[in-house]
Parts: C-alpha cells; sequence; structure tokens
C-alpha cells in the first residue's frame, strides 16, 4: 500500500504585503526645498516605501490663472525629484486635466495599485479644511491622512489623522514668485537644477 504524499504550497507572504506609499499633492508653483524636506521627513518617520508628488492639473481650491503651464510645473517636479530614488512624480491628475479632486483620484490609484496602502500628506493648516473636501468621509476609507503640524494651528479633528513633527523650513511658493519677480537670489530656496530652469525659461519675471 503506497501513501500519497501531500505537496503544500510555499507561503506567499510577500505577495499579501502592501507597499507603504506617500502622497503629496500640490500646484508645485513652483516646487522648493520646504516641499522635498517634508516629503523626506514624513517617509523616514512613517517608513514609507516611496512619496510620490502629484502635481494637480487645476485645483479646485486655488485661482488657476496664478498658476503656469502644468508642463512647467511637471519639469521642475522631474528635475527637483530626479536624484533621489525615494521620490518619484505621481502624473495622473495631469493627465486627466480639468479640477484636481482627491476623491476621484485616490479611486483611481487604488484601482491600479491594489497593493498600495497609501498615505496623503497634507500641512497642519489644511486640517481644518478637511470637512470641506469632496467625499472626504469616503476618501478616508481610501488613504491614511498625514498631517504635519504646524505653529498655531490646532491639532484638533474629527478625523483620524496621523499627526508627524517636522522642522519648519520658512519657504513657500508665493515667497519664491515674488523673489523672482523682484529680480532677488532664490538659491538654497529650490534645487540647482529648479533654478537654473526658472532663469532659462524666465519664469515668475
Amino acid at each position: 500500500m503506497h501513501s500519497e504524499k501531500v505537496q503544500t504550497l510555499p507561503k506567499l507572504k510577500s505577495l499579501n504585503k502592501r507597499k507603504k506609499i506617500g502622497i503629496i499633492g500640490g500646484t508645485f508653483n513652483p516646487i522648493h526645498n520646504g516641499h522635498l524636506f517634508i516629503a523626506d521627513q514624513v517617509r523616514s518617520q512613517l517608513g514609507l516605501e516611496k512619496v510620490y508628488f502629484m502635481p494637480d492639473f487645476i485645483p479646485p481650491h486655488v485661482d488657476h490663472k496664478d498658476a503656469i503651464d502644468a508642463d512647467d510645473r511637471v519639469n521642475m517636479v522631474n528635475l527637483a525629484t530626479n536624484d533621489n530614488d525615494k521620490f518619484d512624480i505621481e502624473m495622473l491628475e495631469i493627465i486627466n486635466r480639468g479640477k484636481s479632486y482627491t476623491y476621484n483620484t485616490m479611486v483611481e490609484l487604488k484601482r491600479r495599485h491594489p497593493d498600495y496602502e497609501y498615505y496623503f500628506i497634507i500641512g497642519g493648516d489644511m486640517v481644518e479644511y478637511l470637512p470641506k473636501w469632496y467625499r472626504v468621509d469616503d476618501l478616508f476609507k481610501l488613504t491614511h491622512f498625514v498631517g504635519v503640524r504646524r505653529e498655531n494651528y490646532p491639532m484638533s479633528t474629527n478625523y483620524p489623522v496621523i499627526w508627524v513633527d517636522v522642522t519648519k523650513l520658512d519657504i513657500s511658493s508665493t515667497l519664491i514668485r515674488k523673489l523672482v519677480s523682484n529680480h532677488q537670489s532664490i538659491r538654497y530656496l529650490v534645487p540647482d537644477a529648479v533654478l537654473k530652469y526658472i532663469k532659462e525659461h524666465h519664469l515668475y519675471e
């Protein structure tokens, strides 16, 4: 009588492991060292595999006439991030064109990458506006929200926001545009490649 040999399948733990991916959205008009510093700090503190910078085409809460052409903003994000293999660019909102609603974007990203566990990074000043976001309750089912603490902004919210402490760099895209228009230096506020691009394309003059 021969006994049957039972074969056991190997455990596929690696296939079930979800990748922790950060998303930092914005107009990036232009991207600056403050954006890069925040992304790097959040990635390090939360153990994210990668952070994707996601430029919007037309943000629903900003007067799009103030933003330069999307192609220039995308080019600068690429220049700012291409020397860091933990950074990348997510082009979905640019490709889709029109107004960029985070809920619609995250539905599509989850469809494309079901093995990704997303962490959506926002400034602490934006947390209080979450109740006004389009389909925000459904949005929290698709992604974790990470709030970067800001002085003078409360951390009280009814939503399960993950709070992260990041040393503040007092840099803004508004400041950079103003300095350029006044023919002042923006060196050390943006990556050198972005500085060169702004000069060569006469942006914000």
